[in-house]
Parts: structure tokens; C-alpha cells; sequence
């Protein structure tokens, strides 16, 4: 082991779902002749009909030899492809009746390295000695934002308030406006809509009263919207984009069959997007040129936005729903279960309240059974209640599962969880 600095083993560390994911990804190599259901992707199913389009754009690239030319061949803007940036912000102020132009908008390599510059541009230590925090108001939310600070102390999570349905074995997390504390110690807020692991869509005036509370005190809020509208419209009932002096728009094209090219954008107001462009400059002057490229004639023509809804967003609802039922069908009533409202998003998020074990210790014992789920706890970033139990009871399930991970293993995972409350 080289001798690290602070931020060096800070980055280093192995902890949460990243040592969930290792885990699996070594258990599913150790044992690949052996039959595994399993429900922990993240990557996006490969749909036919989205990857027709993406080839045909590719072709059409590669048929146009002077534009392939400067795409591959040429450094370019810091900011990113003008006319991506110029596609987006047409399209934009056309759905959303805004006036975007290309001051408002940089591109990076995905949205995570979006969430991870502007934390650290935005939160830490000031010049005025203040330590300000990156406050994720409604946790659960994506474990990467647990990830995106250079110093361990920056994150800090809000508790939801939780809303059970007894009947329907369903329940919804809110935003716990009355206790959620937002003040000058707070540098960056984020959220995710549709939200990671669990397919919340906070109502739209929970949003505007986060995005209010943050302007009193200077504070940008990022709206991360990775599933949402217009691409790749993952969101199973309306949901309408908040747009505000202080929010910065975070979206990426990887659910839309482009994960491989890393395209993350942010836009916002122009004095936001200036710090998060001149930080990306300095690591890694522009992000790649040819997913953008070839991302620009899906947009303009609205085969994009087209495709999102007809077949991405369909094929993750029907698995929803799927997995609703399957549930309900093998699990039963004695058994404190409830799974959250999915309004959008590729995941369930299953809480097993009272749960007489942890949800590693759950986790292990699904994976001898032959199931892959995800542990929750991991979702949780900078929660600070250690007697707060909820995040330990609760798994994430993949979407992505196939048809027979449905059928097969859901009623393992039933067997697997009453055993769990009976013994």
C-alpha cells in the first residue's frame, strides 16, 4: 500500500455498496456454473430498438467524414459539443419555456463527476472558515453521492417521513420539511427525482420549498435528474422539471443506452455552471465528443425523446408492476413488508420492517440461496442516528432482473424471508 494522504485514503476506502458490488461481482465469477438470480444491476437493459438507433446515428457519423473527423480528431470546447449543447438547449426551451443558451450548459464525463466537481467546489472548507456540508434532504438516495466528498465529514443526510399503506403493503417517503435544517452551514443540497434506490418522485412543491429555502442562504440545489424527463422519461406518473435561480438541471444519457459514454450534463444559472466547467477543465479538459455527437441528431429529430417514452419507459414500468405482484403473491401478510410506491426509476426498494436481522446479514444468506439482492443501508449516506434502524431493514431490487429471476427467484427470496421472521 503507497503512503496515501487524507483525500487519498478518503477516495480509497472500500465501504457501503461499493464493497456490496465487489462482493458480487466475485461471487458471480467464483461461481459461474452455478444458477444465480440475480436482482443487483445497475446497468440498463440493451433494448433492441435503442440500440437500432444509437447504430443507425453511429452510421450517419461515420458516413459524414468531415464531421467524424473533427469529433475524433480535434481537442474541443471545455464545455462541450456546441452543437450537442445547442440540440439540448432547443429542446429545452421548446418542452419547458425556458431561455437556456450555451452559457448554461457544460458537459462532463456522466453525471456523477457533475455531482462530485460541484461538491467539492461548492461545500468543504471556505475561505471564510466555514465548513460547509452537501446535504442530501430526503435519504435514502444514490449511494454514489456518499462518494463525491474529498473529506468524509462533508455529507450529511436527512431521515424522510414515512408513509405506510397496511393494506396495499406499499409505503412513500417525504421530505421532512419541519426539521430539515438549511443554513449557511450547508454549501450544495442534491437530490434525486426520480429518486435511486427507491422510485420516489418527490411532489413538485416539496422540491420548490427545498429550492426555496436554499435561496435565502445562497445555496444551489441539484436536481439530479438521471431518470427522469425527457430522456430517458423513466417516471411512471407526471412529473414536471423545477427550474430556479438556484437549481442546477443534472441529467445523463446512460439510461438511454449510452452508458458507455459517460455523458453527464448540468443546467443552470451561468455563474454555477462557470465553477463546475473550469473544475472539469482541470481534470480532464472535455469529456468525450462521439456519444455526443451521434446523442445531438437523436435529439434534434426527437427520436430521442420518442423512444424514452414508447419503449424504455414502458419495459421498466411492465417490470415494476411485475414485481409488485410477485411479491404479493409469494409473500405473505404476517410478515411486515412493504414496498415503496414506484413512480419511476429501475429499482424496487422492499423494506422488511422489524426486521430480527441486518439487511448484510439478509443479503448473505440470499446469496447462498442463489439470489442477488442489494443491501440498503448503503443508500443512506450521512445519516448520523445510529439508533435509526430503517436502513438496515431494507434491500434494493433490480428492475433489469429477467423474466425468470421473477418467476424463480422472487419465491426464494419469500422462502428466504420468512425464515427470517419465523426463526
Amino acid at each position: 500500500m503507497p503512503n496515501l494522504s487524507n483525500i487519498g485514503s478518503n477516495m480509497n476506502r472500500l465501504s457501503g455498496v461499493r464493497a456490496i458490488m465487489k462482493d458480487i461481482q466475485e461471487t458471480l465469477a467464483r461461481y459461474s456454473d452455478q444458477k444465480f438470480y440475480d436482482f443487483s444491476a445497475g446497468n440498463p437493459v440493451i433494448l433492441p430498438q435503442i440500440i437500432e438507433m444509437w447504430r443507425k446515428e453511429t452510421q450517419n457519423l461515420l458516413n459524414d467524414t468531415q464531421e467524424f473527423s473533427q469529433v475524433i480528431g480535434r481537442y474541443g470546447s471545455s464545455k462541450g459539443y456546441q452543437p450537442f449543447i445547442d440540440a439540448l438547449c432547443e429542446d429545452f426551451n421548446h418542452r419547458y419555456n425556458q431561455n437556456f443558451s450555451s452559457k448554461n450548459v457544460t458537459v462532463a464525463c456522466g453525471s456523477m463527476t457533475i455531482a462530485f466537481l460541484a461538491a467539492n467546489a461548492f461545500a468543504g472548507n471556505t475561505e471564510q472558515g466555514i465548513f460547509k456540508k452537501v446535504l442530501l434532504p430526503v435519504t435514502p438516495d444514490y449511494t454514489g453521492f456518499g462518494g463525491i466528498n474529498l473529506d468524509p465529514k462533508m455529507i450529511l443526510g436527512q431521515a424522510p417521513i414515512i408513509h405506510k399503506d397496511l393494506k396495499n403493503h406499499s409505503f412513500k417517503y417525504h421530505a421532512d420539511l419541519e426539521n430539515l435544517q438549511i443554513d449557511e452551514s450547508v454549501g450544495l443540497i442534491i437530490l434525486s427525482r426520480p429518486n435511486n434506490p427507491t422510485g420516489n418522485i418527490l411532489d413538485k412543491i416539496e422540491v420548490e420549498k427545498i429550492v426555496e429555502k436554499a435561496a435565502k442562504f445562497n445555496i444551489s440545489v441539484i436536481l439530479d435528474s438521471a431518470y427522469s424527463v425527457p430522456y430517458p422519461a423513466l417516471n411512471y406518473k407526471e412529473i414536471e422539471p423545477v427550474f430556479a435561480p438556484n437549481v442546477i438541471h443534472v441529467m445523463s444519457l446512460s439510461k438511454t443506452g449510452l452508458p458507455g459514454e459517460r455523458i453527464g450534463v448540468a443546467i443552470g444559472d451561468q455563474k454555477y455552471i462557470d465553477v463546475i466547467e473550469a473544475f472539469a477543465t482541470n481534470t480532464s479538459i472535455h469529456s468525450s465528443r462521439f456519444g455526443q455527437s451521434i446523442a445531438t441528431k437523436a435529439i434534434k429529430s426527437g427520436e430521442l425523446a420518442k423512444l424514452s417514452e414508447s419503449t424504455i419507459r414502458p419495459f421498466y414500468q411492465n417490470k415494476s408492476i411485475a414485481l409488485r405482484q410477485a411479491l404479493l403473491s409469494n409473500l405473505s401478510d404476517t410478515i411486515p413488508w412493504y414496498l415503496h410506491e414506484c413512480d419511476g426509476g429501475m429499482f424496487g426498494w422492499l423494506w422488511l420492517e422489524n426486521m430480527p436481522i441486518s439487511d448484510t446479514e439478509l443479503y448473505d444468506k440470499l446469496k447462498a440461496e442463489g439470489v442477488i439482492v442489494v443491501p440498503g443501508s448503503g443508500f443512506f449516506p450521512g445519516i448520523q442516528d445510529p439508533d435509526w434502524k430503517h436502513p438496515c431493514e431494507c434491500i434494493r431490487l433490480s428492475l433489469t432482473a429477467s423474466e425468470e429471476s421473477l418467476e424463480v427467484g422472487v419465491p426464494i427470496l419469500a422462502k428466504v424471508i420468512k425464515s427470517v421472521f419465523e426463526n
